[in-house]
């Protein structure tokens, strides 16, 4: 994990396989803040859904029981509201760098759509 540090705190920068597995051992709250159509048409399974465009830091659990960790598409806008967040009087919190991209190009689960009945299905992409 790459941390950087802003005037208001401390964000953390993990990867895709740092996400995986601190999400498979119950650690960690993630949070997709893309929009409500990128989420329904694919997701990571458990993922809590808080848009960026309607993202207010103060209606989100605090971090003493679970640590908060945004993602997006690629990393920008995850980035964009970790650093909201921490302007919330937060001092450390974390995104998933290269967003839920990186998360496919991993080669992770997830769930996507069947294009042909618009039923969900569980994918993975193929690293190849």
């Amino acid at each position: 994990m790459e941390t950087e540090k802003t005037e208001n705190g401390i964000l953390e920068h993990w990867t895709p396989e740092e996400v995986k597995e601190a999400f498979a051992r119950d650690e960690i709250v993630l949070i997709d803040v893309r929009t409500p159509q990128e989420f329904s048409f694919e997701r990571i399974d458990g993922a809590l859904l808080a848009p960026m465009q309607a993202f207010k830091p103060n209606h989100l659990p605090g971090q003493s029981e679970k640590r908060i960790v945004f993602h997006c598409g690629s990393g920008v806008r995850s980035s964009k509201v970790a650093k909201q967040y921490l302007e919330s009087g937060v001092d450390r919190v974390a995104h998933m760098k290269g967003g839920f991209g990186a998360w496919k190009a991993a080669g992770f689960e997830y769930t996507g759509t069947d294009m042909a009945t618009g039923a969900p299905v569980k994918k993975k992409e193929s690293t190849g």
